[in-house]
């Protein structure tokens, strides 16, 4: 990428002054500058490639205690200008509030080095390679004679330079890079089909799973539910596969976020320190471990990102806010800011000790969640129903696929009967949890 950030952040600066010139009590610029590849190949064909360049540009304004933003890809001076002196003339139409205002500078600095958010193998790999990886994954999961069919196999790059400056003294910049492979199969004939997708996503391409890898786990998640059978409606323990604890831990975070609780939309308001989950539950939000998905030097507004404990063995220690949160509920900002929401950083369950096969050995009888669909989550009370599938365990061994089932429980009930949890956290997402499993939910089928 061809960024000359010394000119991204002059302009920054430039807006900023600007804009208190025009009479903003408080501004803040957020330029972004960005490269994106990604290639769609679908049955040995090129389905899909696009190769783009863009440059946006953010603004809020504060006048008054109200807020107006704006934004453009626009990037000319005089573009900018117009779009913060007409920001301008909208906060004032707007009520003032007074938690509204960028934060107070922060005490200390994160170090965009140690994060290793950037690859330049990234930004070196030919197009030509890109479209090899897709094409080369999906063939070699065609080869397989239970496949009878692919969505398609995709590989996606992207490379992005931010820049933020505001009127209280912040000036910082980063630059990261991103890339995935992933694969969508089916399998089956006639009224029997069923269908399953891999990946993997990773900041640095030496650390992406080969062709070969994900090629074979999205052929074994996708076989492995021919057949299925129905079951009766019954309360047994579930197991939550990697990717379903990052389901659940996404309706957590949900529920611990600082504009879920100031807004009294989640069941945990007012439980600060309170237990709401057994011992082995300990939740973590970090946005400091270096090349991780959900990793950056700073959020939205400028504060350093931060390890927050959120569950400590059970107990609600933190809600996540962004500085307009972290005023309404008089608490500390966690470096979650992200425009006005509160978004993850690297929000994640400690693993445990045991292993995904230990886990099963142990379950008598019970089900392994592989797949949920549908909606049916209730933030307010923390209920959960939702269509699923999976596979039986009976005597420790998985016997054979289910489907047309509903899974239901509450959070709050699952958080405090987790009894193991598995030593199998991949970071292959901002929100990640290991294999869980839960002592009882009802599994609803005929």
């Amino acid at each position: 990428m061809n960024t000359d950030s010394n000119n991204l952040r002059k302009l920054a600066e430039k807006l900023v002054q600007y804009g208190r010139k025009q009479g903003a009590d408080e501004i803040e610029i957020t330029l972004y500058e960005g490269r994106e590849f990604e290639v769609e190949a679908r049955l040995g064909r090129i389905e899909n490639l696009v190769e783009a360049g863009s440059r946006y540009c953010s603004i809020r304004v504060f006048k008054d205690k109200r807020v107006a933003s704006a934004s453009s890809s626009d990037l000319t001076l005089s573009t900018l200008q117009l779009l913060i002196r007409s920001a301008l003339n909208r906060a004032s139409l707007t009520h003032p509030d007074d938690f509204a205002g960028l934060p107070a500078p922060a005490r200390f600095k994160v170090t965009e080095d140690s994060l290793k958010l950037y690859d330049p193998e990234v930004a070196r790999l030919k197009p030509q390679e890109k479209i090899k990886l897709a094409l080369t994954t999906e063939k070699i999961a065609l080869k397989d004679k239970r496949i009878t069919n692919s969505f398609g196999a995709s590989f996606v790059t992207n490379e992005l330079k931010t820049v933020l400056v505001n009127s209280n003294g912040f000036s910082g910049e980063y630059l990261q890079t991103y890339c995935s492979l992933s694969l969508g199969l089916q399998a089956g004939q006639g009224d029997h089909l069923v269908e399953d997708y891999w990946f993997s996503s990773k900041r640095h391409f030496k650390d992406l799973s080969t062709p070969e890898e994900v090629a074979r786990i999205a052929v074994e998640r996708t076989v492995r539910q021919l057949n299925p059978r129905k079951i009766k409606t019954q309360n047994v323990p579930v197991i939550f596969e990697p990717s379903m604890t990052s389901w659940l831990l996404a309706f957590l975070f949900g529920c611990v976020s600082g504009t879920a609780v100031y807004q009294q939309r989640t069941f945990l308001a007012g439980k600060l320190g309170e237990k709401i989950g057994n011992n082995l539950v300990t939740v973590i939000d970090d946005g400091l471990l270096p090349g991780r998905l959900g990793s950056r030097p700073f959020d939205s507004e400028g504060l350093p990102t931060q390890r927050t404990v959120v569950l400590e063995k059970g107990v609600l220690k933190n809600y996540l806010c962004n500085t307009y949160a972290s005023r309404k509920l008089n608490l500390p900002a966690t470096g979650n800011g992200n425009g006005r929401g509160v978004v993850p950083n690297n929000f994640f369950l400690e693993p445990g000790s045991s292993t995904p096969e230990e886990i099963i050995r142990s379950t008598r009888k019970g089900l392994l969640l592989t797949r949920v669909m549908g909606h049916g989550l209730n933030s307010v009370t923390g209920d959960i129903s939702r269509g699923a599938s999976g596979l039986w365990i009976e005597d420790g061994q998985v016997v054979y696929p289910v489907s047309e089932i509903t899974i239901a429980g509450n959070l709050g009930q699952i958080l405090k009967n987790i009894e193991a949890v598995g030593n199998d956290l991949l970071f292959e997402s901002p929100v990640c949890g290991p294999t869980i499993m839960v002592a009882e939910m009802t599994v609803a089928g005929r």
